[in-house]
C-alpha cells in the first residue's frame, strides 16, 4: 500500500502530463467500448432476424442443406409430425423450446397472365399460428416494429409476395406499390388470359378459384413425380424482404398449400422442422441433445440439424468483419497508449534521476525502484480506464436516446440508433484488463531502466 501511495504521489507532481496521459488512455477506452457497442448490437440485430424467419435450429433430412433446394420435393421429411412431436415432449428440450413448426421451401415460376408476365420464385410454406409466435422473440430486447403478420387470418389460397416479385408481375397498382410504373412493352401483353393447360391445372389445384377482381398469380412447381402443379393464389400484401435477392423471388403461402403443390395427394411432407429456442446460448445444448434423439429415438430418419449461422452464411461473414475491424482498432489504439504511457514513465525517470539516486543510496533495492515505477504505470491503467468506461457509459446513455435511427442489414425499416455497453460484461472487462495490461507493460522499460542507474551517476545528474 505504501508503495501505491507513494506512486500516487509522484503522479501528482506534475498533473498536466499525467492528465493529458490520463486523457489519450479514455479517449482510447471510450472508442473501443462504443464501436464494440455498436458493433454488438449489429450482430445482435442480424441474429435476430434470421431467428424471427428460420428459428435457431432447422431438422432437415440428411444432405437436403447441400442438394434440396434443386429438389425439395425429393428431400422431405416423411413423418415430420412425429419428429416435431418427439422433440416437443423430451424432458430435455421442452424447457428449451418456444416454437416447433414444420416448413416448406420449393422453387417454381410464378406467373400474371392477365399481365402476360412470369419470373422464377422461391417459395415458402409456413404454419402461420407459430410464425407469429415466432415473430414475439426478443432475447436482446431491441427496438423492434414488426408490422402484423400479413398471412394472419387469411384464406387458405392467399400468398404474399416480395416487393421485387410485385414490380416483375405487374401487380403494383392493385397491391398499392409506389414508384412502380408500367412499362410499354408489357402494357402491349396486358389481357392476355393463361393458357389453357395452366389454367386447367390451377382450377384443379385451388378451392376456390380466386375473382379476377383481386391480384394473383399462378405458381407452378414440380411435384415429388415429376408432373408440373399449378395453384392459383391470391396475392394479399407485398413486402420487402431486406435482401434484394430474396425480395425478387420470395412467395410465402400457408403449409398445406405448399404440400399440395409439391406432393399433390400423396402423403404431405416438410422439408424442414424449424425449431425456436429461448436463448441463442443454448444452441449447443438443444444440438447435442437433438443428435441423440437422431440416434434413438428418430434413428430410422435419414435426419440432420443446421444451426442459423450454417444457414445464413452471411451472419458468419459479418462478425468475421467486424471482428476484423474491431481487431485492427483495439491494436491501434494499445499501441497509442502503449507510446504515451511510455514517453510520460521516461520522462518522469529523467526528471527523478536525482531522486532514484537517493533512494539507491539509502537501501532502497532495485526491485523497490523498479516496482515503483509500475505501480505508477497501474494507476495510469486503472485511472485512465475507469475513466473511459465512465465516458462510454455516459456517450452510449446519450447516444440510445438522441432519437437517431438507422437501416440495419437485412431490416426493412429503420429503427432507433442503439450501443450497448452496459451489460456488456466481456466487452468491459476486455476493454479495461487490455488498456490497463498496455499500460503497465509501457511502464516496464523505463521501470527497469531506473532500477539499473548507477547509484553515483544517479546522484551527480543535474
Amino acid at each position: 500500500m505504501k508503495t501505491f501511495s507513494l506512486a500516487l504521489r509522484n503522479l501528482l507532481r506534475n498533473r498536466r502530463r499525467s492528465a493529458m496521459t490520463l486523457f489519450a488512455m479514455g479517449i482510447g477506452a471510450l472508442t473501443i467500448l462504443v464501436f464494440g457497442g455498436y458493433v454488438r448490437n449489429i450482430l445482435y440485430s442480424l441474429q435476430t432476424g434470421y431467428v424471427l424467419r428460420g428459428g435457431h435450429i432447422q431438422i432437415q433430412r440428411k444432405d437436403y442443406f447441400l442438394y434440396g433446394t434443386g429438389n425439395p420435393a425429393a428431400y422431405g421429411i416423411k413423418d415430420y409430425a412425429r419428429v416435431i412431436d418427439v422433440v416437443a415432449r423430451d424432458p430435455v428440450l421442452a424447457p428449451m423450446t418456444r416454437v416447433v413448426t414444420p416448413s416448406i421451401s420449393l422453387g417454381g415460376i410464378a406467373g400474371n397472365f392477365d399481365a402476360g408476365v412470369s419470373r422464377t420464385v422461391s417459395g415458402v410454406g409456413l404454419v402461420v399460428d407459430d410464425r407469429i409466435r415466432m415473430r414475439e422473440w426478443n432475447d436482446y430486447r431491441l427496438p423492434l416494429n414488426l408490422p402484423p403478420f400479413a398471412l394472419k387470418g387469411s384464406a387458405p389460397d392467399a400468398a404474399v409476395v416480395g416487393i421485387g416479385v410485385a414490380r416483375v408481375l405487374e401487380l403494383c397498382k392493385p397491391l398499392g406499390i409506389p414508384d412502380c410504373a408500367r412499362k410499354a412493352p408489357l402494357e402491349l401483353a396486358a389481357g392476355k388470359a393463361a393458357p389453357e393447360d395452366i389454367a386447367a391445372l390451377a382450377a384443379a389445384e385451388s378451392h376456390p378459384a380466386p375473382s379476377r377482381a383481386e391480384p394473383h398469380i399462378e405458381l407452378l412447381a414440380a411435384s415429388a413425380h415429376g408432373a408440373p402443379n399449378v395453384a392459383s393464389l391470391r396475392v394479399i400484401k407485398a413486402e420487402r424482404q431486406g435482401f434484394k435477392e430474396i425480395d425478387d423471388m420470395f412467395v410465402g403461402m400457408h403449409l398445406a398449400q405448399a404440400q399440395r403443390l409439391l406432393y399433390g395427394k400423396d402423403q404431405p411432407e416438410a422439408t424442414a422442422v424449424v425449431i425456436q429456442l429461448q436463448h441463442t446460448r443454448q444452441i449447443p445444448a438443444a444440438r447435442s441433445r437433438i443428435n441423440e434423439l437422431l440416434a434413438t429415438q428418430l434413428k430410422g430418419e435419414p435426419l440432420e440439424v443446421q444451426d442459423f449461422e450454417a444457414l445464413n452464411p452471411f451472419y458468419g461473414q459479418a462478425i468475421g468483419m467486424f471482428g476484423a475491424i474491431f481487431g485492427f482498432m483495439a491494436v491501434l489504439i494499445g499501441a497509442i497508449v502503449l507510446f504515451t504511457v511510455g514517453n510520460t514513465m521516461s520522462m518522469a525517470v529523467v526528471e527523478r534521476t536525482t531522486e532514484i539516486g537517493t533512494l539507491r543510496a539509502i537501501g532502497l533495492r532495485r526491485s523497490g525502484i523498479r516496482n515503483l515505477f509500475m505501480c505508477e504505470g497501474l494507476l495510469l491503467g486503472l485511472i485512465g480506464t475507469g475513466a473511459g468506461v465512465l465516458a462510454a457509459f455516459a456517450l452510449a446513455w446519450l447516444i440510445n436516446h438522441s432519437g437517431l435511427t438507422w437501416l440495419p442489414p437485412g431490416n426493412v425499416d429503420r429503427v432507433p440508433l442503439s450501443v450497448r455497453v452496459w451489460g456488456e460484461t466481456a466487452l468491459l472487462v476486455f476493454t479495461g484488463i487490455g488498456l490497463t495490461a498496455v499500460a503497465v507493460v509501457s511502464a516496464w522499460w523505463p521501470a527497469r531502466r531506473a532500477a539499473r542507474l548507477p547509484v553515483v551517476d544517479a546522484l551527480r545528474h543535474v
